[in-house]
């Protein structure tokens, strides 16, 4: 396979085409959430969006803990592939599926541990409690699917081939819908059916793709993928540092996002799952913006691997333009469709109504979170692992803080603006650190 020749100068044009399909896979991430959303909101009752909104937040700031899988796989991968190293990058692969199996392992064996911390932190009627723990039940057998999905993204993230990572979101995701839509509408199966819809998309996606990837191997890279020199002290030691650092940069951020759902709560079930539906708002954005992040970090490692510091910093500039200009755009889509995307979600007039006064941040918070989602990508990518750790340490509890007070004195409005606060101390933080960068060239 020939290595990818890109100009010293990489321009808008260039990073936005190879950002395409990332957008329709980050599309169909969050569509899951709005589809599972929508069939939870239009049951009549609001127990069933909150037991599915507080089960899914828990879950996925589990899940989401180790993407690291994800982002440590991108960066390594990229940077090989500079290289021409392709052993070091089958070898990485197998080295995180090890460790995802591990992983694996030890959620599930904690599942009880997950739901009694549940019990104790939210503040739920005692029929919320029981769908959450049906949730649970079912939903912590596919995190073994989930995050051998998470490397094989990671894989081609990193090898710049987008067009597959993203076929395979699309795919997860729409077995997701279709599988979630069936069992909830037609067998009534309401928090399980979501729960069984994610399992099932989740093992036929990666069984599919594990298949296609082995023999992409074989084909493309000219190699058999074996279990062997995969335990080298140096080279386990670096993937062990760096998975450590994203570990905990992970862990903090989608607590932050845990902490939203938990402060939710405390105003009542009717905030609560008015949060959980415009929480489908800043997530749509992300992905979407998430799509030039996930572009940029095989480049950006890609260029560290070959010493190319013209085309990194072309990379970091364009990509960041184009990053708050998509954003710019979002934001003008909300404004004009908010209230029926909202009227779509939920049949429940008192949760619209929230929902309207709520319609500000919904607006203002994607333009100025693309600045801190783009510096994630090119962090990633240079596997500044560390510096981002620290970054989001200090902007967490920052934010934990401000939302403590903020809460207190202008209540569900002073958490969103919390989370603006959020958005703007992780892209400070991590410009702090960007010089750290160029001392790689």
């Amino acid at each position: 396979m020939k290595l990818a020749k890109y100009s010293q100068k990489f321009s808008k044009k260039q990073i936005i085409l190879l950002s395409i399909p990332v957008f329709f896979s980050n599309l169909a991430i969050p569509l899951v959430g709005i589809v599972d959303t929508g069939l939870m909101g239009n049951l009549g009752e609001t127990k069933y969006l909150a037991a599915t909104s507080i089960a899914t937040s828990v879950m996925t700031m589990v899940i989401w803990s180790f993407g690291f899988l994800r982002m440590g796989t991108v960066g390594i991968v990229s940077q090989a592939y500079g290289r021409g190293d392709y052993r070091e990058i089958v070898r990485t692969l197998l080295r995180n599926f090890v460790i995802a199996m591990l992983v694996a392992l030890i959620i599930i064996i904690l599942k009880p541990l997950i739901n009694i911390s549940i019990q104790h932190f939210f503040n739920t009627s005692l029929e919320t409690q029981k769908l959450i723990n049906s949730y649970l039940n079912v939903r912590v057998f596919s995190v073994p699917a989930e995050l051998s999905i998470y490397i094989l993204v990671g894989f081609y993230l990193g090898i710049q081939k987008t067009k597959i990572s993203s076929l395979m979101i699309v795919t997860l995701s729409i077995l997701n819908i279709v599988f979630s839509s069936i069992l909830v509408l037609s067998y009534n199966l309401n928090v399980l059916g979501v729960a069984l819809g994610t399992l099932f998309a989740s093992f036929i996606t990666v069984i599919i793709f594990t298949l296609f990837t082995y023999r992409f191997i074989i084909t493309k890279l000219k190699l058999i993928p074996r279990f062997e020199r995969i335990v080298i002290k140096s080279k386990l030691l670096k993937l062990f540092n760096i998975n450590l650092d994203i570990f905990i940069r992970t862990l903090f951020v989608t607590f932050a996002f845990l902490w939203v759902t938990y402060l939710g709560s405390q105003f009542g079930e009717d905030y609560l799952a008015v949060n959980t539906i415009l929480m489908q708002f800043i997530i749509l954005a992300a992905f979407f913006l998430d799509a030039y992040a996930f572009s940029t970090e095989g480049i950006v490692g890609f260029t560290i691997g070959r010493k190319i510091k013209n085309s990194f910093l072309s990379v970091v500039k364009n990509s960041i333009q184009i990053s708050f200009i998509t954003a710019l755009i979002v934001s003008i889509i909300y404004i004009i469709f908010f209230k029926q995307i909202i009227n779509i979600i939920t049949d429940i007039e008192l949760l619209r109504f929230i929902s309207y006064k709520h319609f500000l941040w919904v607006i203002i918070i994607p333009p100025i979170a693309a600045f801190c989602y783009q510096l994630d990508g090119i962090f990633i990518g240079a596997s500044q692992t560390k510096d981002m750790r620290n970054a989001m340490i200090f902007s967490v509890i920052s934010f934990i803080v401000i939302s403590i007070y903020l809460s207190k004195y202008f209540g569900n409005h002073g958490l969103w603006f919390s989370l603006m606060c959020f958005m703007i101390l992780r892209s400070l933080t991590l410009r702090f650190y960007f010089n750290k960068i160029l001392r790689k060239f």
